[in-house]
């Protein structure tokens, strides 16, 4: 009887763990808990076709630098590569300051009158470079590029080079290249600073055959505001004074002027702006503002990416 009893408890011994594995809802079929642990999910190879993010970034309109221009001078808003943008400029070519209120009113501000019109494309051919072309209906013709150095975002000043040649009559005759450093500073939310020293060569007047009657070096300093008064609204002002400029008095030189008011939608942008100046490339800015007189004008843009 003991004999038994012996063998029935040595077997209940044995068999005990066996049944708590068995109640273990951890266990199946005899494997630990820690061996059915899920393996951990493998990290998924980039889809070399999805563009990484910094570049996903560049896509988007960035509400205090939301143009490529304040007025006439370049800014450091992003260009995506593989994105395009067309501007249309227009400075009418009416004084204001001509006649009486009542004259200007009939002419509509100004806007009934001809004028200097602009058409303009460019590019992002890559990341922090683009480069385009500005024609204006007076058959000038300048081809530009730009490269971003550094964000103003992430830096005290942001910091890009901008190179330009225009030419005259298509771009056939005349040609004066010019060079400049954009430096940006952001104020928050509210809107960014821009300075850019710049050197244009081969200016002047042309001559009754259209070729320059003389040909000398602009040394420019442009400097504009953008400041935001809204979330899609802002003023803009602009001066490129020129440095090296000839006496006005013998030449009738101004040094250029702008001041601007500009509404966002997306990726439209509207100014309407009055300049005592009709130039709109580098070269034009160079050779100086109108005699007399302001006028009132616009730039339409549309981004496309």
């Amino acid at each position: 009887m003991r004999t038994r009893f012996a063998i029935l408890a040595a077997c209940a011994i044995l068999l005990a763990p066996l049944a708590a594995r068995a109640q273990d809802p951890t266990s199946v079929k005899g494997v630990e808990a820690e061996d059915l642990e899920p393996e951990p999910p493998q990290a998924q190879a980039p889809d070399p076709a999805r563009p990484p993010a910094a570049a996903d970034d560049d896509r988007e309109i960035d509400p205090v630098e939301p143009d490529f221009v304040v007025v006439n001078l370049p800014t450091q808003a992003r260009m995506p590569r593989g994105g395009w943008a067309f501007r249309v400029t227009h400075r009418f070519s009416r004084p204001l300051g001509d006649g009486s209120v009542g004259d200007l009113a009939r002419d509509l501000f100004g806007f009934d009158s001809g004028g200097l019109i602009g058409l303009e494309f460019r590019y992002g051919i890559g990341r922090a470079t683009q480069a385009g072309i500005h024609r204006t209906s007076d058959r000038t013709v300048q081809l530009f590029g730009q490269r971003d150095l550094r964000r103003a975002e992430d830096h005290a000043l942001g910091v890009a080079l901008f190179a330009a040649v225009d030419g005259l009559d298509n771009f056939t005759e005349d040609h004066s290249p010019g060079v400049g450093v954009i430096v940006s500073r952001r104020l928050g939310e509210r809107g960014a600073l821009y300075a850019m020293p710049a050197v244009v060569a081969n200016l002047g007047a042309p001559g009754e055959d259209g070729v320059l009657t003389d040909s000398t070096t602009a040394l420019l300093l442009g400097l504009g505001v953008r400041f935001r008064f809204s979330e899609n609204g802002a003023l803009l002002f602009e001066a490129t004074p020129r440095l090296n400029a000839p006496d006005r008095d013998a030449a009738g030189f101004r040094h250029p002027l702008s001041v601007g008011l500009e509404r966002t939608l997306g990726g439209h942008a509207f100014q309407l702006n009055v300049s005592n100046s009709f130039g709109t490339t580098l070269g034009q800015i160079a050779r100086g503002g109108a005699p007399t007189g302001w006028y009132i004008g616009f730039n339409i843009a549309r981004k496309f990416y």
